[in-house]
């Protein structure tokens, strides 16, 4: 055959394609379980996160195994209901009416023998996702702990919702106030929301991811709001 003819240099290039693909394929094959078991310790991390546990690729896991101690689902109603709750997507969850989605909870019980209710998040910020877990005391009000993150928010600017001073202001806010669900504000330095609810001091040079924040407790925590009353009466 002419190695310098079309047909040779078509055959060629095809049977390149054929070959890269081949080898992508079975790269991507054999990575995946790894790869899923980065994104499960990178998830338990960051769930530990919103109970103020620090932990590293290295001891997520065990940590994980300790502090966590169950999980489950419930519905609006705060009632329980059949579903996993690890692995669960939050965010095709929003998509449906507050009615119809089932709210997956982490429990944490920590070294004093407190319990605390891990809630997740997800949201929009400026420029792409935002996502993170919420934990609130066994009064069903009081935050605990708060994790974001983000995917694409601007460095120095909305990306500092994932800094500690930003999340450290959520410990001890409340969702209820005179028992009735008001979520957390998120305002610009020395603004207080009208409804008198809780709030917190936005990112500087933040505001819309700070309100991506404020709109993704809103949405994410409402439908939670009756399983927290339950926990409050409990504690009554």
């Amino acid at each position: 055959m002419n190695k310098q003819g079309n047909t040779y240099t078509l055959i060629y290039t095809a049977v390149m394609v054929i070959v890269v693909a081949f080898i992508l394929a079975f790269a991507a094959i054999g990575l995946k379980p790894a790869q899923q078991k980065n994104i499960a310790i990178d998830k338990m991390s960051q769930i530990l996160n919103s109970v103020n546990i620090v932990s590293t690729p290295e001891n997520a896991q065990e940590l994980y195994g300790k502090y966590i101690d169950d999980s489950f689902v419930v519905d609006a109603n705060g009632q329980l209901v059949k579903g996993e709750s690890f692995s669960m997507n939050i965010a095709d969850q929003l998509k449906l009416p507050e009615a119809q989605r089932t709210l997956p909870i982490f429990i944490c019980t920590d070294e004093s023998g407190s319990t605390k209710y891990i809630i997740p998040l997800s949201g929009a910020g400026l420029w792409g996702p935002i996502w993170g877990y919420i934990s609130v005391e066994n009064d069903g009000n009081t935050v605990y702990g708060a994790y974001f993150a983000h995917q694409g928010e601007t460095p120095g600017l909305g990306a500092e919702i994932e800094k500690p001073q930003f999340q450290k202001q959520f410990q001890g806010k409340h969702f209820f106030i005179d028992g009735t669900f008001t979520s957390i504000a998120v305002e610009k330095t020395g603004h207080k929301p009208q409804n008198g609810a809780d709030y917190v001091d936005a990112v500087s040079g933040g505001t819309i991811t700070s309100k991506g924040v404020q709109s993704m407790l809103q949405n994410c925590v409402k439908p939670y709001a009756q399983f927290l009353e339950s926990l409050n009466s409990k504690n009554i």
